[in-house]
Parts: structure tokens; sequence; C-alpha cells
């Protein structure tokens, strides 16, 4: 039988002969010189030495080798016993570390648990606290049967304009409860016939920290940028804008943007005053469109007649979806006017002939289109006075009169009919009043249903 130490593999049998026969061959030196003295010097290593010489000889090899063996033995058994205790002390080491881990998960279990019984409560007291305050906001709302644009989607169509720009701004600013205001910028082709420059100025956009590279720079450092300021521009509500582009005269898109929209503002114009961009700004795309495709038709008429059929369309497929959900109501009080349309007053510009009518003719087709051809849908038609940014001051109290009938039809085309300022004065408005006109119409019931004269100021009429 073969015994084993506990700790390593080295047989004890094995140690312990290894020690006697050391201890044996303590006796070889004695042999082994007078061996060498019967030995010559010059005699060589390979010669044959006497018979007792050799036994001696081989005797005192044997004993220095199981030396050597107990000796690399006892080391072997040595450097076990140290790995053995090294492993030892690592597996205590580890064993520590893992209840030290084991201790500071169950804190942080604790803890958690702790943070979401608070949070749990705190999330259903705010909770709890929205509900009410919804609740006493839509029995305010109901029993005052006031129009509100909360949770609201409104479409402005020309809002790269002048006017249009403005009405974004002041929509976003004095009605941050609105859901979306999508400001669709009016394009010929493929470019933007006006750019974003205005737009960009009115809501808001550069009022950022901004940077512009030197003139000589390449085209990606020369161009300017601007980054989103908290402080500066965190009422500005940027937030809920979404910008497209649309080309108003091609159906198709223009039901695209008007899907899912509450109320729509119509401001888009293919003039520039009373005559025509193509003409009054030299617009190159406006030119080729009017030379290559005359009969496309007009921004004023054909365009508000696509905007119409698509939010009549997209009513309906609203009603239908909601139908099917169970979820379908009829239109509330609290809703807002649906469609307003911008206008210019009968004396606000002078005739102007165009290859599709008199302008003033035009501004009033448009006009009986949304009053009389789409009945489901409720509108404010809003004739402005002549826009006066110089000489009239803005924040002027608004000042409404009710529209005469001015126009008469002949050969199937709508003109206005000839009618002579007998005072002699003209109304006007600042833009930004003109604006919030706008604005305020999606809201004000007494102007539901009409079409008004909108001014701030009356002046003597231009010769212009």
């Amino acid at each position: 039988m073969t015994l084993f130490r506990p700790n390593n593999n080295v047989p004890l049998l094995t140690i312990a002969l290894a020690a006697l026969l050391s201890a044996a061959g303590a006796f070889a030196p004695s042999h082994s010189s007078s061996c060498r003295r019967q030995q010559s010097p010059s005699t060589s290593s390979s010669l044959h030495l006497p018979a007792d010489c050799q036994y001696h000889h081989d005797q005192a090899t044997a004993a220095s080798a199981t030396s050597l063996s107990t000796r690399s033995l006892l080391s072997l058994s040595a450097s076990n016993d140290d790995n053995a205790e090294q492993q030892s002390n690592a597996n205590e080491e580890a064993q520590r570390l893992q209840q030290k881990a084991q201790q500071l998960r169950d804190q942080i279990r604790e803890m958690e648990s702790q943070i979401g019984e608070e949070r749990r409560e705190r999330l259903n007291s705010q909770r709890d606290d929205d509900n009410n305050n919804n609740n006493n906001n839509e029995e305010i709302d109901e029993s005052n049967n006031a129009k509100s644009l909360k949770n609201k989607r409104v479409l402005i169509l020309g809002a790269n304009g002048r006017l249009g720009s403005m009405i974004t701004r002041h929509l976003l600013r004095s009605h941050p409860e609105l859901k979306e205001v999508v400001a669709a910028v009016h394009f010929v082709g493929q470019a933007t016939t006006r750019g974003y420059g205005r737009l960009s100025y009115e809501v808001g956009a550069e009022d950022g920290r901004g940077t512009i590279g030197a003139a000589w720079s390449g085209e990606e450092e020369r161009n300017a940028s601007f980054e989103y300021d908290p402080e500066v521009m965190g009422g500005y509500n940027l937030n809920k804008l979404r910008i497209v582009e649309v080309e108003l005269l091609d159906p198709v898109q223009v039901r695209t943007i008007t899907e899912d929209v509450d109320a729509v503002i119509y401001c888009a114009t293919d003039f520039e005053g009373n005559r025509p961009r193509a003409v009054a700004s030299l617009n190159a795309a406006f030119l080729f469109r009017a030379v290559a495709s005359p009969t496309k038709g007009r921004v004023e008429v054909e365009g508000l007649q696509n905007c119409l059929e698509g939010l009549v369309g997209s009513i309906n497929d609203k009603k239908w979806k909601d139908s099917l959900t169970g979820d379908s109501r009829p239109k509330s009080s609290t809703d807002p006017t649906q469609f307003v349309l911008v206008s210019t007053c009968p004396d606000a510009f002078g005739a102007f002939e165009t290859p599709f009518g008199e302008f003033n003719g035009i501004k009033r087709q448009g006009e009986r289109m949304v009053m009389k051809d789409f009945p489901s849908v409720s509108y404010s038609v809003l004739q402005m006075g002549k826009f006066d940014d110089n000489f009239v001051q803005e924040g002027q109290e608004l000042q409404y009169a009710d529209a005469e009938e001015d126009t008469v039809v002949v050969d199937g085309v709508v003109n206005v009919k000839v009618n002579s300022n007998s005072d002699g004065m003209q109304k006007r408005i600042n833009r930004r009043d003109a604006a919030r006109a706008v604005v305020e119409a999606l809201l004000d019931e007494n102007i539901e249903g009409k079409k008004m004269q909108v001014y701030t100021a009356t002046r003597k009429t231009d010769i212009w």
C-alpha cells in the first residue's frame, strides 16, 4: 500500500527509503580515497578499476543521486505546502468579498423598496391631482362653452410669408397647451419660394447661441448655425413646431398634410400686394409656372379648394375611425373654429387684372367657396385692412366691421363691384395685430360663420 500526505502527492515510504540510502552512503568516501591512491595520476576516466573500488564508486554515485532526489522531494513538498496555504487564503478572501457583495445587494434592495414606495405614492398623488384638475377644467369649459386649443393640432398654410410667420410665432407663444403647430411652406417645383429665413427669425430659432464663419471660408464653416439656449428660448415652445413643404396646387400633397389636423389657418397667396408674385418680385419659379402651366390653377382658388377637401376628408376619416373604436362623439362647442381664411378688404388694394381675373374678384371667389361650398366646416373669413407696419403702431385694439357683399358674376367670373370711397379713408392694420386677430379667430365664437373686416386704424387712402 502506498501512503500519501494530506496536502501533496509525495509518498512517505519513498522519503524514508531515500533517507536510509543517504545514511548508508556516508561510508563511501574512505573507500573512494583508497581507490584514488591506487589509481595513477595519468589514468584516464575510461581506465578499468578494481572490483572493490568499482563497487564503492557506484555506491557513492547512487548515494549522491539519492541525496539530490531527497532534497528535490523535500523542496517540492514545501512548495506544495505554500501553494496550499495561498489557495486557502485566496478562498477565504473570495468568501469575504462574496459576503460583502451580498450585504451591499441587500442594502440596495432595501433602499429601492423604500424609494419605490415613496415614488409610487408621489406619482399616485400627482396623478390624482392631475385628474382632479382635468375634471375641473372640463367642467369649467363645458359650463362656459369656451373654445380651447388644448391638445389640438393647427395647420398654417403660407407660414413662410410675412404674415404667416408672425401667426406661427403668436400661436406658439400664446397657446402652449397646443399639441402641435404644423407650418406648411408653399413651394413651386423643387425649392421653396421664400425660404425659411423669415419664419426662422419670427419663431425665435435664431435667438440661440450662433456661430458663423468668415466669408472666404468653406461652405460648411461659412453658414450660420444656432444652438438651443434654454434660458432665452425656453418659452418659445419650438418643440411643438413642425415644418413641412407642400405644393398647394397638388391635391395629393395637400391631402397628406391635412391629415389629423383640428384647425387650418389659410394665409397663402400668389400675390405681392395686388400683383402676382411672378410680376411683383420677378420670381422666376412663379413666372415659369405661369408660362409653362397656365391652367394649373391659383393658390387663392384651386389651392384653397384642395385644402378644404383635404380637411373634410381628414375629419370624415377621423369620425369613421372613432366609430370603429366606439369613441365617436359629436362636435363639441369647445372645439376651435376649423377654418380661418385671411383675405383683404375691398379698399385695401386697387384693381389689378390678371390672366385669371381681377385681383379682388379672385379673393371674393375664394371667400364664397369657404362660406357656401363646404357647409360642414366651421369657418371665419377675415378681410384685413391694408398692411401698414411703418405708420400704424402695433398693439392697438382690434376693430371689426361686417363685410358687405361687393361681388358681381359676369360670364361665370366673380368680379368686384365698382364702389367709390366717399370719405377717402382706408382701413389699415399692423401685421402683428393682424396675426393676433387670426389666432384669436380660432377661439372667438362671435365671429364664427361670418365674414368680418379687421383693422386698427384708418388713414387717408393712398394713391398707389
